[in-house]
């Protein structure tokens, strides 16, 4: 299979999620997750940008009526930082999920410039 895009776990903040989740959640985060990898045009479904934030974007699940999003940005043009998980439980994504991810892509890019350095 030909990668469109590499993926990037960002410290433990997806891995602290991802190991919170039943095995039947776990399977269908996989699954999304390759789709993010390598479709060249990933369905809104699965994959959306978040209006009004600075470049954040959600990865889209849902299993059993249940509704998981994951954040993630862009860096270097096809790598796709993974940053937290939540499960969704209202309309509107929470606005301290959206805060949080705000933070992990601010630390993530401080990161980048310390060790540039």
């Amino acid at each position: 299979m030909n990668n469109k895009r590499a993926l990037f776990f960002f410290k433990d903040y997806f891995k602290d999620f991802y190991r919170e989740q039943p095995w039947k959640v776990q399977k269908k985060i996989l699954w999304t997750l390759a789709l993010v990898e390598t479709l060249e045009q990933i369905p809104e479904i699965y994959f959306k940008h978040l209006e009004g934030t600075d470049g954040l974007y959600e990865i889209r699940i849902s299993v059993g009526g249940n509704i998981f999003r994951i954040f993630c940005f862009f860096d270097k043009n096809n790598l796709v930082v993974i940053g937290n998980g939540f499960q969704k439980k209202t309309q509107k994504t929470p606005l301290e999920q959206l805060e949080r991810a705000s933070k992990i892509k601010k630390e993530y890019y401080e990161q980048q410039e310390s060790d540039k350095s």
